[in-house]
């Protein structure tokens, strides 16, 4: 069973002209139907669900591949590991959870707005940027 997302991330794959080994059909697999932002642990457990055999090795070559192919997309966020993702067609920022670590994406078109101002103020346009927001849940009191 595949999904589009799936499909997507292997026809990226494929379009690259590098050769689809069982394991980078796996990640891509893995990433592709990923909802969350996995570190290569995280992608590790979930690829050997597929295929026992997979090290921990040839996730991280693979994921490096991935990412100098521009598939998958590399964050470090703060001090944790490095996590992944697959790019999506709209720019999207993250807020982490900086006491559980968990990554949420959001889209706030006035915030890209006022970015967008900013920029042209001091002469520039945006040529690209990532926003992530450190955030922590509100007590209840």
């Amino acid at each position: 069973m595949t999904d589009a997302k799936t499909f997507t991330l292997e026809d990226k794959l494929s379009r690259t002209g590098v050769r689809m080994t069982a394991p980078r059909r796996v990640l891509s697999r893995v990433l592709g139907s990923a909802t969350d932002h996995p570190d290569v642990e995280e992608l590790h457990r979930r690829a050997q669900q597929l295929d026992p055999g997979i090290s921990l090795a040839t996730v991280y070559r693979t994921v490096r591949l991935f990412e100098q192919l521009g598939i998958v997309e590399r964050h470090a966020f703060s001090a944790g590991r490095a996590r992944y993702e697959q790019p999506g067609d709209e720019h999207h920022d993250h807020f982490v959870n900086v006491r559980t670590g968990e990554v949420i994406e959001f889209h706030a078109p006035e915030i890209e707005e006022l970015q967008a101002v900013i920029a042209r103020r001091h002469g520039y346009k945006i040529h690209d940027h990532r926003l992530v927001i450190y955030v922590e849940p509100m007590d209840e009191e």
